[in-house]
């Protein structure tokens, strides 16, 4: 994947330590060890979210890899923006896709859920990051996935309703990416 992205060069750590908020969302995940979810019990009508996450992902496990992208991108932000603060009771809560899925989310849980969502369908590690960057119009902190595809970055983000190459944006001056195995530290690129 292309490591350097939105103007800014990178480099690559395998320490992920330094992320307590992703390998707490990431072990939940794996463990399946959310709050206990109450929707889960009664009718078919009140199935638990993970249940219509599977189903939603069984749908799409045989299409084309563009247009797996495309769905997850536009499922996922069907979901409405609720803050941390409104959810959790906290500034910053890192939700796993049940959570999300339940009680919706801000930025960094869309991305959580579109990286799960595309890991779950195949897609290797090495072509996703999650990005945390500082977006320069609205002048707010932010996160979105990019996902390496034939060679070209994609952004999926909850604020564009479209997946876009990533080279078509130029307002996002990016932190920090992360994936399952490691983490980059982004620097604006010196001009020559």
């Amino acid at each position: 994947m292309q490591e350097d992205i939105f103007g800014a060069s990178s480099r690559r750590a395998d320490n992920l330590g330094t992320f307590p908020r992703w390998n707490d969302v990431m072990q939940r995940h794996r463990d399946r060890a959310d709050p206990p979810l109450s929707i889960c019990k009664g009718d078919v009508f009140r199935r638990c979210m993970s249940e219509e996450w599977k189903g939603f992902l069984d749908e799409i496990a045989t299409e084309n890899r563009a247009n797996q992208i495309r769905r997850v991108n536009e499922r996922m932000n069907r979901s409405r923006y609720t803050t941390d603060q409104a959810n959790w009771g906290q500034s910053d809560y890192w939700e796993s896709p049940n959570q999300f899925f339940r009680m919706n989310g801000d930025c960094e849980d869309y991305a959580i859920a579109k990286y799960l969502s595309l890991r779950a369908l195949g897609f290797p590690d090495d072509d996703l990051r999650i990005v945390v960057l500082n977006d320069l119009n609205l002048r707010v902190g932010h996160a979105i996935l990019v996902v390496n595809y034939q060679g070209t970055p994609y952004v999926l983000d909850n604020q564009i309703a479209q997946v876009v190459q990533a080279s078509a944006i130029r307002h996002y001056q990016p932190i920090y990416a992360l994936n399952e195995k490691n983490w980059w530290f982004f620097r604006p690129k010196l001009s020559s």
